[in-house]
C-alpha cells in the first residue's frame, strides 16, 4: 500500500465516522408506554442529558422517572460511498446505530397508554410542584435536596415512619451524619418517641447545636431536644428476664438443671440475698452459683446499680424522656453492651400491651442483632429484635435499623423492613443482596449506590411515596463520637 493509499483510507473512514456521527445524532428522544404506567424510551447519545433516578416530561401533561439507562446498537441502513478518486473503488457497508435506551415509571399523567411522544428532561420548577401536590398531608422532615433536580428541596414523609426503615451504608458514605439529620428532623416535627441503641456514642450530644446554625432553627430545636436524655447506664440483676439472667451466667435449664433452679428461686425471693450472703449459705447450689458468678466476672461488671436507686429502665416508660439514648459506646466491653441491648428490647416489648407508639433505633445493627449471634446475650437481644420486626407494628413499636454491611445483620429484621434509605455500598454483592431483600425499590436505582458520593442515598417505601435520589442537607445539632486524628499522614 503506498502512502497515498493509506490517505484515501483514512479518508473514507473519516467519511465513514461523520456519517455514523450524524445518523446517532438524529435519533430522536421519543417515549412509549402499554399501560400508561411505565414506559420504554430511546435518545440520542450525543449531548444525552436524561439521568437514572431523574424526572422527565412526557408529551404533554406527563411527569415521569428513569429507572434506568442503557447503551443500544441496532442495525442501520446500508452506506455506499463513491468511489475515491485515486482508486476509483467505492464502498458500500452497514452503519450500526449506537444510542441511549431505557425504561421509566410515569408519576402523573391521566394513564392512557402512549407511543413515540418526545421526552425532556424535566424543570426543576415542575418536579417542586409535582412534590407539593403529591405529598400528603402529614409532618414533612426536609432533610436535604433532590439529587436528580437542581434545587429542588425533599422531605421525609413523617407517617411513614409507622413502618420499619432499613438504613445501610459504608464506611465513609456519610450514614451516621446522615441518621443524624433523619433524627433531629423527628425531633423537630414529630411527638413520636425515640429509643437509641448508639454503640459507637455517636447520638449523645444531640442536645448541643452546632456553632453556625441559624439562629431561629437552633433556638425551636433546643426546645425539641430538651426531652432527650443520655441516662446512667444502670441495671439491677431483677430488671433482667430469667433468660437474659440465663445467658449472663452461661447457664443452661437442663445440662444446669440445680444452678438454674437455685438462681430462679432466689431472684423470686422478696429481697434477693447478695452475693456474700450466698457463698456462705449452706446450700451447695448457691455456693456453685456464687463461684460461677465470680469465675465469669459477672460481680464486677459496671453495669450494676449497687445499691443506687433507679434503673436504666425506668428511662422507657411511657412517661419517660421523649428521646432515649442509650450510649452504649461508654461500655467496656461487648458482654456488658449485649447485657443492655438485651434489657432494652426486651423490656419495650414487655411494655407492648401499652401501645405507646416507640421509634427503636438500632445504629451499628451488625453489633446488636448479627446475622449470626456468637454470644448468648447477643443471640437474646437477636430474638427481641427479630420479634419487634414481625409483630411489633401492631403495638407501635417501629425500628429503624442502620448498618455498613446488610448480610452481617439478621435477614428476618432487615426483611420486614418497608422503608429504605440506601447510601453508597462498595461492594456489589452488598448491593445485589439489598436488591434481593427491598425487591420493590427498582433494580436500576440500587445500582447506582456502588457510585454514590458522600451524603447521597437512596430513599424509597412509605417515607418517600416515589423513590428518590437525594443529597442529605446539614445537621443541627453537633455529632458525638470521634474521628481517628488523621496527624500521622502529615509530611
Amino acid at each position: 500500500m503506498t502512502i497515498g493509499d493509506g490517505h484515501a483510507l483514512e479518508d473514507r473512514l473519516e467519511r465513514f465516522r461523520a456519517v455514523r456521527r450524524d445518523l446517532e445524532a438524529s435519533v430522536l428522544p421519543l417515549a412509549t408506554s402499554v399501560d400508561g404506567r411505565r414506559f420504554s424510551f430511546q435518545a440520542s447519545l450525543h449531548e444525552l442529558d436524561l439521568r437514572v433516578g431523574g424526572y422527565v416530561v412526557l408529551g404533554e401533561g406527563r411527569l415521569g422517572q428513569v429507572l434506568s439507562l442503557e447503551l443500544a446498537l441496532r442495525e442501520g441502513t446500508d452506506l455506499d460511498l463513491p468511489p475515491d478518486e485515486g482508486s476509483g473503488f467505492g464502498l458500500r457497508t452497514q452503519v450500526p446505530i449506537r444510542h441511549a435506551r431505557g425504561e421509566g415509571t410515569v408519576l402523573e399523567g391521566d394513564g392512557a397508554p402512549f407511543h413515540d411522544v418526545p421526552v425532556a428532561p424535566a424543570a426543576p420548577e415542575q418536579v417542586r410542584r409535582w412534590l407539593e401536590r403529591t405529598r400528603p398531608p402529614r409532618a414533612r422532615l426536609p432533610i436535604g435536596r433532590l439529587a436528580t433536580a437542581e434545587g429542588v428541596d425533599f422531605a421525609l414523609d413523617a407517617g411513614g415512619f409507622d413502618r420499619h426503615t432499613f438504613l445501610c451504608g459504608q464506611s465513609g458514605s456519610g450514614k451516621t451524619y446522615s441518621l443524624g439529620v433523619i433524627l433531629e428532623q423527628l425531633l423537630l416535627e414529630t411527638s413520636l418517641r425515640i429509643v437509641i441503641l448508639d454503640p459507637n456514642s455517636d447520638y449523645v450530644r444531640l442536645t448541643e447545636v452546632r456553632a453556625g446554625a441559624d439562629q431561629a432553627t437552633a433556638e425551636r430545636y433546643r426546645r425539641a431536644a430538651a426531652g432527650v436524655e443520655v441516662p446512667e447506664l444502670r441495671l439491677k440483676l431483677a430488671d433482667l428476664e430469667p433468660a437474659a439472667q440465663a445467658a449472663l451466667l452461661r447457664l443452661d435449664p437442663i445440662e444446669d438443671r440445680e444452678e438454674h433452679a437455685e438462681l430462679a428461686a432466689l431472684l423470686a425471693a422478696e429481697r434477693p440475698p447478695a452475693l456474700e450472703d450466698l457463698a456462705a449459705s449452706d446450700r451447695p447450689e448457691a455456693r456453685r452459683l456464687v463461684l460461677r458468678a465470680r469465675n465469669l466476672g459477672v460481680d464486677s461488671l459496671s453495669v450494676w446499680a449497687r445499691g443506687a436507686p433507679g434503673s436504666l429502665l425506668d428511662a422507657l416508660t411511657a412517661a419517660g424522656p421523649r428521646c432515649t439514648v442509650i450510649d452504649l459506646g461508654s461500655l467496656p466491653d461487648r458482654r456488658e453492651q449485649g447485657i443492655v441491648a438485651a434489657s432494652v428490647l426486651g423490656e419495650l416489648w414487655r411494655r407492648r400491651e401499652q401501645r405507646e407508639p416507640v421509634l427503636v433505633v438500632i445504629d451499628e445493627a451488625h453489633n446488636v442483632c448479627p446475622a449470626q449471634p456468637d454470644d448468648p446475650l447477643v443471640a437474646l437481644a437477636t430474638e427481641h429484635a427479630v420479634r419487634i420486626a414481625a409483630e411489633g407494628r401492631k403495638f407501635g413499636i417501629y425500628m429503624l435499623v442502620s448498618t455498613q454491611r446488610p448480610q452481617k445483620v439478621h435477614e428476618n429484621v432487615i426483611s420486614q423492613a418497608d422503608n429504605l434509605v440506601l447510601m453508597r455500598l462498595n461492594s456489589t454483592a452488598d448491593a445485589a443482596f439489598a436488591q434481593s431483600v427491598f425487591s420493590f425499590v427498582p433494580a436500576g436505582l440500587v445500582e447506582r449506590s456502588t457510585t454514590f458520593r458522600l451524603g447521597e442515598a437512596l430513599v424509597a417505601g412509605k417515607i418517600s411515596p416515589e423513590p428518590a435520589l437525594i443529597r442529605f442537607g446539614a445537621r443541627i445539632a453537633e455529632e458525638g463520637g470521634a474521628d481517628v486524628p488523621s496527624t500521622w499522614a502529615a509530611r
